[in-house]
C-alpha cells in the first residue's frame, strides 16, 4: 500500500490515544485497525510463499517487536485454520552499528541464540525499517546495516532468507533495497507509534502518527 506525499493524514479528533500525548502529534498516518487488516494480509501472503518450511524468525528489537507479535500470531491462526501445519520459533536480536555518534566498521548483533542454528532452516526476518534508522537518519547507512546482518545471517546457509517490513520509507537517496514483504510505503516522515519511538517514548501508542515539533522539543534529550 503506497501512501502518497500529500495525503493529509487522519484528524486526531477521530481516535482515542494516551493523554499524556496530546499536543505532541501532527495527524494519525495509519489507524491501528488499518495496520492489523494489512497485517494478516502479509501473514497469508508469507504462508502461501514458504510452503511446508518451518520457521525460525528473528525479530529485531525494540521496534520491530509489535510488529512481529502480530504477524507470527497471524501465521500460527492460519495454520491451526488450514490442513498444513508449520512450526516457528522465534528469536529476538538487537543490532549496534554505531557508538555515540561515529559509525563502527563491524556491526554487532546482540541477543539471540546460537545462529549456527539456522543452517538448513528457513529464516524470516522481521523489521519496522525504521529500526534501520535507529542507527543512522542517512539511508545509505540504512543500506548497509541491512546488507551486513543479511551477509551475517547467510554465512550460516540458511536454507532460505525471507525479510518482512511493515514499512518502507520513499527518500531522495534509496538505496535499492526492498524487503521481501512489506505493509507500507510512505513519505519520508518521522513517525511514532506501533512500538516506533522518539527517545522510548510513544512506543505504547496503537496508530502510527507524525510527531510534531512540540513533540520533539518536549522529549528530546
Amino acid at each position: 500500500i503506497q501512501i502518497s506525499d500529500n495525503w493529509p493524514g487522519y484528524s486526531l479528533d477521530l481516535f482515542t490515544y494516551p493523554q499524556h500525548y496530546y499536543g505532541d502529534l501532527e495527524y494519525v498516518l495509519i489507524p491501528h485497525g488499518i495496520i492489523v487488516d494489512r497485517t494478516e494480509r502479509l501473514a497469508k501472503d508469507i504462508m502461501q510463499d514458504i510452503g511446508d518450511n518451518d520457521i525460525v524468525v528473528l525479530c529485531v528489537l525494540k521496534g520491530g517487536y509489535k510488529f512481529c507479535a502480530d504477524l507470527v500470531e497471524h501465521i500460527k491462526n492460519l495454520s491451526r485454520n488450514s490442513e498444513r501445519f508449520i512450526s516457528m520459533k522465534v528469536d529476538f536480536v538487537r543490532l549496534k552499528s554505531y557508538h555515540n555518534d561515529q559509525s563502527m566498521q563491524d556491526m554487532q548483533i546482540m541477543g539471540g541464540d546460537d545462529l549456527s542454528k539456522l543452517t538448513g532452516k528457513v529464516s524470516l526476518l522481521w523489521f519496522l525499517l525504521t529500526v534501520f534508522f535507529m542507527f543512522c537518519k542517512d539511508i545509505v547507512g540504512t543500506g548497509r546495516t541491512m546488507k551486513a546482518l543479511l551477509n551475517n545471517i547467510e554465512k550460516y546457509k540458511p536454507k532460505m532468507i525471507k525479510v518482512a517490513s511493515l514499512l518502507v520509507k520513499r527518500t531522495s537517496r534509496p538505496d535499492g533495497y526492498r524487503p521481501d514483504y512489506y505493509g507500507f510505503e510512505i513519505p519520508d516522515l518521522f513517525v511514532v507509534g506501533y512500538a516506533l519511538d522518539y527517545n522510548e517514548h510513544f512506543r505504547d501508542l496503537n496508530h502510527i502518527c507524525v510527531i510534531n515539533d512540540h513533540g520533539k522539543a518536549k522529549y528530546r534529550v
